[in-house]
């Protein structure tokens, strides 16, 4: 059985390409989301002396953004009004294959299985903001690698992508609102969002 949440939404692209910045902006405005499931996995994993990471166990760090991607997609199906993910599943078949890893059948079931409204919001590469830290290491090559691989990836899962204008977080905002407000149907939920899971520190791309 196929769960469609028309009010999911997904942002994905290389990083360090804005999208952090953009669903913590879009949270800001009282929206409910889903921080991405990688850097809080890392810094788990650093904290417990775990190899689970990019940089380490590659397809335990995959199962385990798997895991948390779909208790995310369980969680927020419920969720009033617009939900906002610094993510999703599809992201992990594009992973798979940056990493030169097969991709199992429960993977793909999952992402035909699961599904998010049909417009994903992608960053595009932006060598003008892009930086790395303690926790994206990969160079912009790779950057630039992992966006056109998300690309591919939401595609053949059906996705429509709509790209990001390379502007300011505000406009961003306003270029996602105008494309997910359609009439009125999603208005912003004022104070507290009691459906939105946490977000986590970290830089804000």
């Amino acid at each position: 059985m196929t769960a469609k949440s028309p009010n999911l939404f997904v942002v994905t692209g290389g990083p360090g390409a804005g999208k952090t910045a953009l669903v913590e902006a879009l949270a800001a405005h009282g929206f409910s989301v889903v921080p991405e499931a990688g850097r809080q996995i890392i810094r788990e994993q650093k904290s417990a002396s775990g190899t689970a990471t990019h940089d380490g166990d590659r397809l335990a760090y995959r199962h385990l953004m798997f895991e948390r991607e779909l208790e995310s997609y369980e969680k927020m199906t419920s969720a009033a009004g617009p939900v906002f993910f610094d993510r999703g599943l599809p992201d992990l078949i594009g992973y798979s294959r940056l990493i030169g890893a097969t991709i199992p059948a429960w993977l793909y079931q999952a992402v035909r299985q699961y599904r998010y409204h049909r417009t994903v919001f992608i960053a595009p590469p932006w060598p003008e903001i892009y930086s790395t830290d303690g926790e994206r290491k990969q160079d912009f090559t790779e950057a630039a690698a992992t966006h056109d691989a998300m690309c591919i990836a939401y595609k053949e899962s059906g996705y429509r992508l709509c790209r990001l204008p390379l502007s300011t977080v505000a406009d961003r905002v306003r270029f996602v609102l105008e494309r997910t407000q359609a009439g009125g149907t999603f208005v912003a939920q004022s104070g507290n969002t009691p459906g939105s899971i946490p977000k986590t520190s970290g830089p804000s791309v």
